[in-house]
């Protein structure tokens, strides 16, 4: 199996290293330093379980890798576009193309770029940052890979990806309703992520002060209002479920953004709170919270480069 990843950060670095591991043929479309350290000294996975993939297939130019069966996008989100028109090259006439990016719309960029045949859906859980080029940090254990077909059949390519993911050692389950699952981590995510980064310290402290856990959870019943009005078949008390999640998890804990965010990188509450605002308008359904962490971070959605 030819699998290609766009993007071999945190999330594409672990499990493309972990597909790599159960012999799948992976390639990494990366860029800069990392790219230059993935080509030299391989993938390293500190953390947990820790790995190194002395050799790795490796490129900025996806036109050399040529078509594969599986395209796995894991790019930010405000890459999506450039992805998009990136991979085109690794794009045969049976490739089967995933992204693992977070948000709700994700999919609808594949949809409007290729037919919808070739796109399952999927998600991820890994709690992982590249710590410096070449090298992934794992910060828990948590580790799995969710997909699926939209139309909830078991098919033939969905089999022979879990089968490689298995192979690798992941823990990965082929899913019969995958948007309700990408919804399910999209309120978890919009809770997290919105909490995270407008207050500024960890998940631990959030959840014990009970106004910042009356936020959190409200940031996650607007979510799951919002796909509801979609038609999704999220429980209407889903909130309280990943309320619970939220408990179980590390103290120290943050989401993505609020790395971002220190780093003075572009974020993606555009496709999160931003996200959930632009759905709830569509479907009537007031966001008020969202739209206070929309606006809160909107100074910052670019990115704010350090002054040296």
């Amino acid at each position: 199996m030819r699998i290609a990843f766009m993007g071999a950060g945190g999330l594409g670095g672990y499990f493309g290293a972990r597909l790599c591991r159960g012999g799948a043929e992976v390639h990494f479309i990366a860029r800069g330093d990392h790219l230059r350290a993935l080509q030299s000294d391989g993938l390293r996975v500190e953390g947990p379980e820790p790995m190194h993939i002395e050799r790795v297939n490796a490129t900025d130019d996806p036109a050399r890798v040529g078509p594969v069966d599986f395209v796995m996008l894991g790019v930010k989100l405000w890459d999506t576009e450039t992805a998009i028109e990136q991979m085109r090259p690794m794009v045969g006439p049976d490739t089967t193309i995933i992204s693992f990016q977070n948000g709700v719309l994700k999919d609808r960029y594949l949809r409007d770029a290729f037919d919808a045949s070739r796109i399952m859906g999927g998600l991820g859980y890994v709690a992982t940052t590249i710590d410096r080029p070449g090298v992934i940090r794992q910060t828990g254990p948590m580790q799995r890979l969710i997909f699926g077909e939209f139309d909830g059949s078991r098919s033939s390519r969905g089999e022979a990806l879990l089968g490689a993911c298995l192979d690798g050692g992941i823990n990965a389950e082929l899913s019969a309703n995958i948007l309700r699952e990408i919804w399910k981590k999209y309120v978890f995510l919009v809770g997290l992520s919105a909490t995270t980064a407008t207050i500024r310290r960890p998940i631990g402290p959030i959840r014990e002060n009970p106004q910042t856990r009356a936020f959190f959870y409200d940031l996650m019943r607007e979510v799951v209002a919002v796909g509801r009005a979609q038609g999704v078949d999220l429980a209407g008390d889903y909130a309280d479920t990943a309320l619970a999640f939220g408990d179980s998890v590390a103290d120290d804990m943050y989401a993505s953004m609020y790395h971002d965010l220190e780093r003075g990188k572009p974020l993606e509450v555009r496709w999160l709170s931003g996200g959930v605002v632009e759905l709830g308008e569509a479907g009537g359904v007031p966001t008020p919270l969202n739209r206070a962490v929309a606006d809160i971070l909107a100074l910052h959605a670019a990115g704010t480069p350090r002054k040296t």
